[in-house]
């Protein structure tokens, strides 16, 4: 596998990176450690500028090349996830109830070894923006990095991310033009009747049967509703009522995850959603309060730019080892707020076997850093270009 051979010999120093950020996880838009640890490699790198405070813990390094052009975004997120960790690792997580089960301490050492590459070289005409996001996992750091105007700031034209993926061979890159994730609502339902006891129902009005009515109603929206090309989920994750086997409860609750990939979808959804409940409320005579939270949008690659990004993912790994149309998938990530404003892709990266993402056992393979710093690399040579001698 052709990874830059400079990078290659970065491996060990970016081993003991990635295993000092897996020990000293910090959750959401909290990352104040982690945002100091990175600033300070990138210091001793040798960048041009470090901003800190971005979406409170994030910042944006800028290495400058060669003569004037275009900036580039890179982005990693660099937060963990509130999971108790069972690797039994050597370098595991010394936070009871944090680790690194998602690989964002693998995403930042990737970006900060082809920062390392890039600022010795800088082979190329034009700037790089590095951004270390904090929040991807809960409260969309990506969008408030967004808000606070990074994209105009530092004049990106362009942005790409990586994500690892455990279980996909190794070094294979995926990426798909057009939607490559799910946009991600969440529905939170309350239903109220009057409870009483479970030997007379008729004196009550019973929130279970409504609950449990209007629970296999909501699964009827998608095959009925949506065009069946067009995929969606919605599921329902949580139902809870009663305390006591004969005892009918004043009210009950449940909760769906709702998940499509265009906006118009997304829209139907929501009004079917309420409909529906409404409807089935009024059905049974008991009262319902919809809490409908509008999360992360579909992450939309831009067809061009997805295609860029996977010819030099070919450059890398080889051609049999990147998917340029691979399947679209059910999960959701706040880097489509960057997609939103500038063009660009996401891509995935292959770590071969393992646990899966979010899992206690996870463990980011080391040996995939450089693969991806590598692919950060070319593509900033490849995109800005020195003019020819």
């Amino acid at each position: 596998m052709p990874v830059l051979n400079r990078i290659a010999s970065y491996a060990e120093e970016m081993k003991e990176w990635r295993r000092h950020l897996h020990r000293h996880p910090e959750l959401s838009f909290d990352c104040t450690e982690t945002a100091a640890w990175i600033s300070e490699r990138l210091e001793e790198i040798g960048v041009d500028e470090v901003h800190e405070g971005i979406a409170q813990t994030g910042l944006v390094a800028v290495i400058r090349g060669q003569g004037e052009g275009p900036v580039i975004g890179l982005r990693a997120d660099m937060d963990a996830l509130a999971i108790a960790e069972l690797t039994g690792a050597e370098h595991a997580s010394t936070v009871p109830g944090k680790m690194h089960a998602c690989g964002h301490d693998g995403h930042v050492t990737m970006l900060l070894g082809a920062a390392k590459y890039l600022a010795e070289t800088r082979n190329f005409a034009g700037s790089v923006a590095l951004i270390f996001q904090p929040a991807e996992e809960e409260g969309g750091g990506g969008e408030v990095m967004v808000q606070e105007g990074i994209m105009d700031r530092f004049a990106i034209s362009r942005v790409f991310g990586i994500h690892n993926a455990p279980n996909v061979p190794f070094g294979h890159f995926q990426t798909t033009p057009g939607p490559l994730m799910a946009s991600v609502d969440t529905a939170y339902v309350k239903v109220t009747g009057k409870g009483g006891h479970g030997a007379t129902p008729h004196e009550c009005v019973d929130p279970v049967v409504a609950l449990v009515a209007m629970v296999q109603a909501v699964q009827t929206i998608i095959p009925r509703n949506v065009w069946a090309l067009d995929e969606a989920v919605i599921s329902v994750t949580m139902i809870h009522a009663g305390s006591a086997s004969n005892i009918i409860p004043e009210d009950g609750t449940f909760a769906a995850t709702i998940r499509c990939f265009k906006p118009d979808v997304r829209a139907l959804l929501k009004r079917r959603f309420h409909e529906i409940v409404e409807g089935t409320a009024a059905a049974f005579g008991v009262r319902a309060e919809v809490e409908y939270e509008w999360g992360y949008p579909a992450t939309i690659n831009d067809e061009a730019q997805a295609e860029f990004a996977a010819d030099v993912a070919r450059e890398i790994s080889g051609a049999d080892a990147v998917n340029a149309h691979a399947p679209r998938e059910m999960g959701s990530e706040d880097f489509s707020y960057m997609l939103e404003a500038r063009p660009g892709a996401y891509l995935f990266l292959g770590t071969g076997p393992g646990a899966g993402l979010h899992h206690p056992a996870y463990d980011f393979n080391d040996e995939a850093s450089p693969v991806g710093a590598s692919f950060f690399a070319r593509l900033v040579e490849r995109a800005l270009p020195l003019a020819a001698k």
